[in-house]
């Protein structure tokens, strides 16, 4: 296929995937919004989220994207492509990429017009689109991936949210994870939990970005932030399920 159609850059990847599952998710809650007699529109945004080209994380790639190749075939990504390559999960070789820190969102802006008239809005998807800022205001995209959850609480943060949320696979942040003394947390303060992130206890490509994330967003609010699965959503709103981070 690739003789055929040129390989995209990951900022027009994650475009490409923004719109698509933002396509997807606005259309289904739409549909289920009508089903309930609820009347409020529902929109998704192709967001861009501002990085420092200074960020170290591009001299350091770290974030694993593609598929799974063999050792030969890393070894010629590398020298046809450039690629920087690392083995993965005992799986294969994959791509790594820089996952700078997300500074700002850029359509925030627009992003806050569309809550205040009502809408629902699907933002920032993939932690956005990794754009970096030159002379004048203009905008480039660089090949990057931003971490989901780091972004979550940038735009949390600059929309005045009253609650971050971050939904993942697991109803609880565990402490000792993997081990006989493996433990779920559920209410904990801010304080508490940076001890924990001293002691190592959250990997950087799990539960890491998002304590972190939620840190953050308590840290700067004063406000709660709950990280829990998608089952528990609404039982974790309620305060009544997952791991409620307080200040």
């Amino acid at each position: 296929v690739t003789d055929l159609v040129a390989p995209m850059p990951l900022d027009v990847l994650g475009a490409m995937t923004q719109g698509m599952i933002g396509y997807m998710l606005q259309q289904s809650l739409t549909n289920e919004l009508r089903a309930r007699g609820i009347d409020r529109p529902v929109v998704s945004v192709v967001t861009q989220v501002e990085v420092n080209a200074a960020d170290q994380a591009f001299a350091r790639p770290t974030k694993p994207v593609g598929p799974f190749v063999s050792a030969e075939q890393a070894r010629e990504l590398e020298a046809g492509r450039g690629y920087v390559m690392k083995p993965d999960s005992g799986r294969g070789w994959r791509r790594v990429v820089p996952s700078p820190q997300p500074q700002r969102v850029v359509e925030t802006p627009v992003i806050g017009n569309l809550l205040a008239a009502g809408a629902i809005v699907v933002a920032a998807g993939g932690g956005g689109i990794p754009v970096c800022c030159g002379d004048a205001g203009r905008l480039t995209g660089v090949e990057a991936v931003v971490d989901k959850d780091r972004s979550a609480a940038v735009l949390a943060l600059a929309v005045n949210a009253d609650l971050l949320l971050i939904l993942t696979d697991v109803p609880n942040v565990k402490l000792f994870y993997g081990t006989p003394e493996e433990r779920s947390i559920g209410e904990i303060t801010v304080d508490q939990l940076e001890a924990y992130v001293r002691q190592q206890h959250f990997a950087d490509g799990s539960m890491g970005p998002k304590v972190d994330a939620s840190l953050t967003f308590v840290r700067q609010t004063g406000r709660s932030a709950v990280i829990t699965s998608l089952s528990e959503a609404a039982r974790a709103v309620a305060g009544q399920a997952g791991t409620r981070i307080l200040p």
